[in-house]
């Protein structure tokens, strides 16, 4: 069985009809483990606090054996897991999704703390990075701030803007749930 790690981000309070909500009921339907915690204090998250849910949320279950352990961070949740550094959960395979720029984080006080000592330049990330292009949280591109940068793997969708309800419309999201079943596959639109 795989144990699938689903991480929102700011403001948000897993809405029935975003993506990541749509992902978990599917998964779980398939008969994997969920993990789909609302982090705290949403609308104006500490980073420490959310640094500690995702060490709690993201512990192996029993002696790490017993299956894949997958990582989805949608926007803000994805600087999360860049900052976490030596408190990362070992993940088989991970998912970072549309997340802000570096200065739209820093303008916004509420979040700017995520954006303060973000490593660009790590090297040997294991993951793959799914960004639209419109995004209004990240204007000059997710490619351009951690793709390239971070060596990672990519998936452009055109059109996507933030890859979520508001700004791209994107609730149920095929391509996903196909990555979540075989990592060969690439995340596209299609919502």
């Amino acid at each position: 069985m795989t144990t699938y790690l689903i991480l929102h981000g700011f403001q948000n309070h897993r809405p029935a009809g975003h993506w990541q909500h749509w992902l978990a009921a599917e998964l779980r339907e398939r008969g994997h483990e969920v993990r789909y915690p609302q982090l705290p204090e949403a609308d104006a998250p500490e980073l420490e606090r959310w640094l500690d849910a995702l060490e709690e949320h993201g512990k192996r279950s029993g002696d790490g054996e017993d299956g894949e352990f997958v990582v989805l961070a949608h926007s803000l949740s994805v600087l999360l897991w860049l900052r976490a550094g030596a408190r990362r959960p070992e993940a088989d395979r991970v998912l970072l999704v549309a997340p802000p720029s570096p200065a739209v984080t820093a303008s916004i006080p509420e979040i700017a703390a995520f954006a303060d000592g973000l490593d660009l330049t790590e090297r040997g990330l294991r993951a793959r990075l799914v960004f639209g292009d419109g995004d209004p949280y990240c204007p000059e591109g997710a490619d351009t701030h951690y793709g390239v940068p971070l060596g990672l793997d990519m998936d452009h969708v055109p059109g996507g803007g933030h890859l979520n309800p508001e700004h791209g419309g994107y609730g149920p999201w095929p391509s996903v749930l196909a990555w979540c079943e075989n990592p060969a596959t690439r995340v596209t639109g299609g919502h």
